[in-house]
């Protein structure tokens, strides 16, 4: 079997979401958004991390301003070699560890807060591998002690890899959400 390093499943996730035009990319993403809300562990969560997107990401605006109607969302900061989620507050967040919008919030959320998670990823598999931007901060922050959320990988079907090398340091997500 050929596999494919992590490095090149990146190139060619990035190549094919570059081929998305902006509307494309939006629809998909209201439609991935529609079947989280949809959940049941979405519906009863009290807290839920998501993030603030780049462009090569799953919209996630349009997500974070309906489900913080619903429940307290938490978005991701960057500080060195770690992240910590702080609560949304709208029209706060700042440009901030490579160029992602960040919240500005003075008390960081802990790891056992968070109901539910919803990651970003470069690629993933069906089954909740996941391929990220090559830093860990992710795989980190869900080996904290005490995170116990759902993980619900997002990404456009284009972002799919039949297989992803999977190392110890790896998280897979509960389950992987795409359009």
């Amino acid at each position: 079997m050929n596999t494919k390093t992590k490095q090149e499943i990146r190139r060619e996730a990035k190549e094919a979401v570059k081929r998305l035009n902006i509307e494309q990319k939006k629809s998909k993403s209201s439609l991935i958004f529609k079947i989280i809300a949809d959940l049941e562990v979405v519906k009863q969560a009290k807290t839920i991390a998501l993030y603030a997107s780049l462009p090569d990401e799953v919209i996630s605006l349009e997500a974070i301003e309906y489900l913080s109607s619903h429940c307290r969302i938490v978005l991701p900061r960057v500080t060195g070699e770690d992240m910590d989620f702080y609560p949304y507050i709208p029209n706060t967040l700042q440009r901030g560890a490579f160029g992602i919008n960040e919240p500005q919030g003075e008390e960081p959320c802990t790891p056992s807060e968070i109901d539910v998670i919803i990651v970003p990823g470069v690629a993933f598999t069906k089954d909740g591998k996941r391929c990220g931007r090559g830093k860990g901060y992710y795989d980190k922050y869900l080996s904290r002690e005490g995170f116990r959320a759902v993980k619900i990988g997002v990404c456009y079907t284009e972002q799919l890899a039949e297989c992803i090398p999977n190392e110890p340091h790896d998280i897979t997500m509960d389950c992987v959400i795409f359009d």
